[in-house]
């Protein structure tokens, strides 16, 4: 066919290699031989392209994309039919022609849908692009816009009802934006990370943007194509998410605008999350953003400080240091400054150390001397390292530690007890702490609870919630309790707390009890010597608390 000869080669070699390194990992591909598949998948390929164009009278440039970008569903449609090295690409031909693919699957994946998530989107009972034009014929529209074919799902997904407009609608709002002198690269960009300036023409948002693009010549320090724009609209529409106003964005970028040119949106979510750590609101981090620029610069990750003299050197009045010192004697010592917001919230000085940094205290952080890792080493804990280092569980050992020192344990003896007590993985102990802190103990509270009593962090997270929620709807709602008890969370529910509390509370109403007995006194005490109590307190007592209250739970 003179057709088919014309098509040229659908996929560079790289891009080649890429859908093929995707469709190795298909098991639909296994009968077909590994040095084969590439070569297969390009046959499938141009056949596919040759149907949708010649056969189903789709536009070639159209027809290319859909195969181009549909791998996945075009591998599985391809292990139907039976591999031969000469026979492969005329079986091809016969298959689409007499046994007609799923267009609309090609289609949404070809846009960028996910295969796991295209039950979502197809239409049902339609096989045939034909039956549905209106999303087909908004996404060739949008891609002479200039969105690339493969990105068209990003709008898809978020503002679905864009693909329901017509092109001449589509075609309006495009030139009212193009008007504004914005590149079409710049403003396809815009249109990928806030969808709905499509939807309902928000020409407001792209003359802010277009201020920030012109106004400070980003397109300079831009390479132009629209992977660029997408990664620059993020990162605004970050500092937009976390409730800053647009003037103050202007204003930041104007001071610097390598913030959005150089440093990626990963990188400046890590900033403001670091930032959140000390328990402020996203306001505020945004604020200390924008005064400091500088902090963008800085290390926050590595550098090792001494809690001490890090505190000192803030201006910490001496008094209060000694307090501290008395009442958090595990956090002190050296840790990293990724760790630095919890260490603040673990000595329950999140609060001022913030407010340091956000009025002009960040130059006091850049003038602080780092230390060196061995400088000032805690004997103790320097002894129990190496100790740690030549056991066979070593790895697992220093994970724990290094959960420790993130929620503000620093490099002390104190820590060192405390690991030995703890049973878990990182991530086991650190989801047990989350669960504790969600469930409304204060962060410096529970940190100090699990330097009295670390067996807290052994118990499962299901069973954790479960024993402070009866503490809060059956003792005290405000959980004080666990201040000076917090062993409390290391007893069984079932078979301890919940009966014995029940008992004793019966008890008093019965009039039985004179005496209210403490919560610790209640469930700490042995069996055999909450018994001997119960009978003093009536000889008939224990009958009924085994028979009633503890055989009933």
């Amino acid at each position: 066919m003179l057709f088919r000869r014309a098509i040229p080669p659908l996929l560079s070699h790289a891009a080649t290699r890429h859908h093929f390194s995707t469709a190795m990992s298909l098991k639909s591909l296994s009968k077909i031989p590994h040095r084969s598949r590439a070569k297969a998948i390009q046959q499938a390929q141009e056949a596919l392209t040759d149907y949708l164009h010649a056969v189903r009278t789709i536009p070639y440039t159209f027809a290319e994309n859909i195969s181009k970008y549909s791998v996945v569903s075009l591998s599985a449609t391809i292990s139907k039919v039976k591999f031969s090295t000469s026979e492969f690409p005329k079986s091809l031909q016969r298959l689409f022609r007499y046994h007609p693919v799923n267009e609309f699957e090609l289609f949404f994946e070809s846009i960028g849908i996910d295969v796991d998530e295209l039950d979502g989107v197809l239409p049902a009972h339609k096989f045939f692009l034909s039956q549905d034009l209106d999303t087909f014929n908004a996404a060739c529209t949008l891609y002479g816009f200039g969105f690339p074919w493969n990105k068209l799902g990003i709008l898809y997904k978020e503002e679905k009802t864009i693909f329901d407009k017509g092109p001449s609608e589509l075609k309006e709002i495009w030139s009212k934006y193009k008007d504004c002198g914005l590149t079409s690269s710049s403003l396809v960009g815009i249109c990928l990370v806030f969808p709905h300036v499509l939807l309902n023409g928000d020409s407001a948002l792209v003359n802010d943007l277009k201020r920030v693009i012109l106004d400070f010549d980003l397109s300079k320090d831009m390479v132009g194509d629209v992977d660029s724009w997408i990664d620059i609209c993020k990162k605004i529409r970050l500092f937009y998410n976390l409730g800053c106003e647009k003037d103050d964005i202007f204003d930041m970028i104007g001071r610097n605008k390598t913030i959005l040119a150089c440093y990626s949106e990963e990188f400046l979510s890590e900033k403001v999350e670091y930032f959140c750590g000390f328990d402020v609101t996203k306001e505020e981090v945004v604020s200390l953003l924008l005064l400091e620029n500088e902090i963008f610069e800085y290390d926050l990750k590595t550098p090792v400080f001494c809690v001490m003299r890090l505190l000192r050197h803030f201006g910490m009045d001496e008094n209060h240091l000694v307090l501290i010192t008395k009442k958090y004697p595990y956090v002190f010592g050296k840790n990293r400054l990724a760790n630095l917001p919890h260490v603040m919230r673990a000595l329950n000085v999140n609060r001022w150390f913030f407010d340091k940094l956000k009025y002009g205290g960040f130059q006091l952080f850049k003038s602080y001397q780092i230390i060196n890792s061995d400088q000032g080493i805690d004997k103790d804990f320097a002894d129990s390292i190496l100790r740690i280092q030549s056991s066979r569980l070593s790895v697992h050992t220093f994970g724990k530690l290094q959960f420790l020192h993130s929620i503000g344990y620093g490099e002390n003896g104190l820590t060192i007890k405390v690991l030995k007590l703890v049973h878990g993985t990182s991530s086991q102990l650190k989801e047990r702490f989350l669960c504790l802190l969600h469930n409304g103990v204060e962060f410096s509270k529970l940190c100090k609870m699990i330097s009295i009593s670390p067996k807290i962090l052994n118990q499962q997270s299901e069973s954790l919630e479960r024993k402070v929620r009866f503490l809060c709807e059956d003792i005290d709602p405000s959980l004080n309790y666990l201040d000076g008890f917090p062993a409390y969370l290391c007893f069984d529910l079932e078979k301890r707390i919940r009966p014995r509390y029940r008992f004793h509370t019966w008890l008093m109403e019965m009039g039985l009890c004179e005496r209210k007995y403490s919560l610790s006194s209640m469930i700490s005490t042995s069996e055999g010597t909450f018994i001997d109590r119960v009978y003093r307190i009536h000889p008939a007592a224990p009958k009924i608390y085994l028979e009633i209250f503890l055989k009933r739970l």
